[in-house]
């Protein structure tokens, strides 16, 4: 009896863990901590472990509320049908309960050990992201530019909980981050298109999907990045070392987007997106090198 109940008490947490899609979230609760760092005079580390619980417990919460809205869809998508919701290991009330304790967990620590511009940005990345962004997955590509808001909040939410001053320095690691968004998205669109229409879901932005227009598409967002990367240089951000390295895998990543453009296939997608996952975190280790 005492094995049964064991095996079912981690069943059960395992759920609960997996409800958080824990590594989407921790790649989240990074980018608040480089918003965290840039912002502070000087670091204090155990605030900025106290920040990174609430950060990593907002876009929990923001995304169980995504797997409500979908558990339905998410049955019909082989990579999605085993997740805690469609898979039956977690009730819709029991995913609810979850969600609302950890969405007011994170306001809590941040208004009560921040500042209230910081929790007002954060409650409006969860709204954002499970309230409209979700529902809008199914009506077309302007999908990917409403998401791309509360996925470049993190590290302005940073800033200001270390700051608690709003100003071109946030704004402008929200810019890099929102742009950097569009090919990120659409690469992982592009691999996983046949999964989405299964569920309605229509991200890519040209209507022909996976073809040449939606690849051009790709590589005008990705040109943006290049002079982005050297605003936080000029603004005292960081260094100039930090700036010549965003600066080279930004090109990196823009002849990712032309090969693209050349093959127009699925291989071609994947090393891009390959590529955006490399690009961002590399940017921002290089952002908190200059910091430090």
């Amino acid at each position: 009896m005492t094995e049964v109940v064991s095996n079912s008490f981690f069943s059960k947490t395992r759920a609960f863990f997996d409800l958080t899609k824990f590594r989407l979230s921790s790649t989240v609760v990074f980018s608040g901590a480089v918003g965290f760092v840039l912002g502070s005079t000087v670091v204090n580390y155990s605030m900025l472990a106290l920040f990174a619980v609430a950060a990593f417990l907002t876009t929990a919460a923001a995304n169980i509320v995504n797997q409500i809205w979908e558990k339905d869809l998410d049955k019909l998508m082989k990579r999605t049908a085993e997740r805690p919701l469609p898979s039956g290991r977690l009730s819709v009330y029991e995913a609810i309960v979850f969600g609302a304790i950890c969405l007011f967990t994170a306001l809590f620590i941040l208004a009560y050990f921040f500042n209230l511009k910081a929790t007002g940005i954060a409650l409006l990345s969860f709204l954002l992201y499970g309230f409209v962004y979700t529902p809008a997955k199914r009506k077309g590509p302007i999908a990917v530019a409403i998401g791309a808001l509360p996925g470049a909040f993190p590290p302005m939410i940073g800033w200001l909980a270390a700051s608690n001053q709003f100003g071109l320095e946030p704004g402008i690691l929200f810019a890099i981050q929102f742009f950097w968004q569009f090919p990120h998205f659409w690469a992982i669109a592009w691999v996983l298109d046949e999964d989405y229409k299964k569920a309605g879901f229509k991200l890519l932005p040209s209507s022909g999907g996976r073809d040449v227009n939606s690849a051009i598409q790709i590589m005008m967002y990705t040109v943006v990045l290049l002079p982005l990367c050297w605003i936080p240089f000029y603004l005292g951000m960081t260094g100039i070392h930090s700036a010549m390295i965003a600066m080279l895998f930004g090109v990196l990543f823009l002849i990712q987007t032309f090969h693209l453009m050349r093959k127009v296939n699925d291989k071609a997608a994947l090393q891009l997106m390959f590529g955006s996952f490399i690009y961002l975190p590399i940017v921002q280790i290089s952002y908190l090198i200059d910091k430090i």
